[in-house]
């Protein structure tokens, strides 16, 4: 006979927190959203790779890519960059991202003097930046010779085929510096010179890198910016367990930060051989993390098997149809208490924490702080995201209202094969486990991050909580009846948002 659990599979809405005392120093100012990602042992002051708020982007096609990447790093998150794409064009994101924010800026924008304006009108076309660097082999490491933004030519006025050297502001006429400069003494020029940047050279007078004017201030801005050592934005990669070695190579060339198993199912044999594999050839200096997981069994398979982090999570998500079509998976809430309980038990007994991942199931923006106080140490979203600007998806007029489109990696649009038949030799989708559909949109990710945020923050000073782990310590929660579901919105009024004037 089937082993049947003991527990209701339930999900975020079926609970509320029960407020505790809250002191004066419990001011949403005064919270730190900061969480561990990695795993990291008993006594050792923090995990070796934490993020500055509790979220992190979905592994989909519609939601992580380059542009959805920087926008949340710059936020104090985290995306990990889909890899159902080629490994090439996948590692090509990564860059993208690395290569942003830097503080020494790695031009990406060179050409040569012999080169015409036609091809800096094309190189910021693809590019999207005007500022573009004249060396002697048109190269990032090349001699640098002279500079081309925006300022140095007209379109209107000067024939396509013009030379560059005819308009380039040349190397004896800027402000450059020499190698080793700090970030805060090239600031400094910048501001001293008035200039919006400054190209960073050998003595041999080959260029390194730029520092941009727009950085310091942007960055000023953005305190949480997530960043590696080299001052980077932080990004993180999907992978399958079928090409990943190629795949993990060139994504930790391209500069990956941490790595994560793509897949609707974590307890698999797959899963455990590629997580050896890159434990062997990496050890501890790579992260990766596994999933997707439900229970105690799930969890300790991974943690042996040597993930860093763990996904907890299945079929809840808004787009994945697999408790539908296969009848797996658990409620989501009911999941993250199971797991993170297990979690507690494996750190008492080795000494090791991993963090747990909610995968899925969050609707509004209070189960992030439900999802939180159960236990997970952060959260990965993908219908959040997938409503901003920043998505890589196309925004559509629909029905009198704007959406963006929205699809699941279980879905014969993603063709996502390698997630979905691990394992098997077919070179398709039998059956669909995800569903191609629409979101609202909702605008750009900061507003709405900001806005999501604060309510986090409030929620935590109401339980009298100023991190995420007193949050978990502290929490008490109560399960809800379906009336009183009801209650907890606005009811038995006429909201002034009805057109009554009719």
């Amino acid at each position: 006979m089937a082993k049947i659990y003991d527990i209701e599979s339930r999900t975020f809405n079926e609970y509320l927190l029960i407020p505790n005392y809250t002191s004066k120093a419990c001011n949403p100012s005064n919270v730190s959203l900061k969480t561990p990602i990695v795993r990291y042992r008993r006594g050792e002051e923090e995990s070796p790779f934490s993020i500055n708020i509790p979220l992190t982007s979905a592994v989909m096609q519609a939601v992580s890519d380059d542009g959805l990447a920087i926008a949340l790093a710059r936020q104090g998150g985290l995306s990990f960059i889909f890899g159902s794409q080629s490994i090439e064009r996948q590692a090509e994101m990564v860059r993208k991202v690395k290569r942003f924010k830097a503080g020494i800026v790695v031009s990406d924008s060179n050409l040569t003097p012999d080169d015409k304006l036609q091809d800096v009108i094309d190189l910021k076309a693809v590019k999207g930046h005007s500022t573009v660097a004249i060396t002697d082999d048109g190269t990032a490491t090349g001699v640098l010779l002279g500079l081309v933004t925006s300022r140095d030519y007209r379109v209107s006025r000067l024939d396509p085929e013009t030379p560059v050297s005819e308009f380039m502001t040349p190397l004896d006429q800027l402000v450059v510096a020499e190698e080793g400069i700090s970030l805060s003494e090239a600031n400094d020029l910048i501001w001293d010179h008035k200039v919006n940047q400054l190209p960073i050279l050998t003595k041999d007078g080959n260029l390194v890198g730029m520092v941009f004017r727009k950085d310091y201030s942007e960055h000023k801005e953005n305190p949480l910016e997530l960043m590696d050592e080299h001052k980077r934005l932080a990004v993180g990669a999907g992978i399958n367990t079928r090409d990943y070695e190629e795949r993990v190579p060139a994504l930790l060339e391209a500069g990956a930060d941490v790595l994560v198993i793509d897949s609707s199912d974590g307890f698999s044999e797959y899963q455990q051989e590629t997580l050896k594999w890159v434990k062997e050839h990496y050890g501890d200096e790579v992260y990766i993390g596994g999933g997707n997981v439900i229970d105690e069994d799930g969890f300790r398979f991974l943690a042996e098997a040597g993930a860093d982090f763990i996904k907890v999570g299945i079929g809840g998500g808004s787009i994945c149809i697999t408790r539908e079509q296969k009848g797996i998976g658990c409620g989501q809430a009911t999941a993250v208490q199971m797991v993170a309980k297990a979690r507690d038990k494996y750190f008492e007994e080795s000494g090791i924490y991993i963090p747990i991942c909610s995968d899925g199931g969050i609707v509004y923006d209070n189960h992030m702080s439900m999802a939180l106080a159960m236990g997970a140490d952060f959260l990965m979203l993908g219908r959040y995201f997938a409503r901003f600007d920043e998505s890589p998806s196309r925004r559509l007029f629909v029905n009198g209202s704007y959406v963006k489109e929205y699809w699941g990696e279980g879905s014969n649009r993603a063709r996502n094969w390698q997630r979905y038949e691990e394992g098997t030799k077919s070179g398709g989708m039998v059956f669909e486990e995800g569903v191609d559909s629409y979101v609202p949109y909702a605008g750009s990710l900061r507003q709405n991050l900001d806005s999501s945020l604060a309510k986090m923050r409030s929620t935590m000073c109401a339980c009298g909580a100023l991190t995420i782990e007193e949050f978990q310590k502290k929490a008490r929660l109560i399960r809800v009846s379906a009336t009183s579901i009801t209650e907890g919105g606005a009811h038995d009024v006429i909201p002034k948002d009805n057109d009554m004037r009719s």
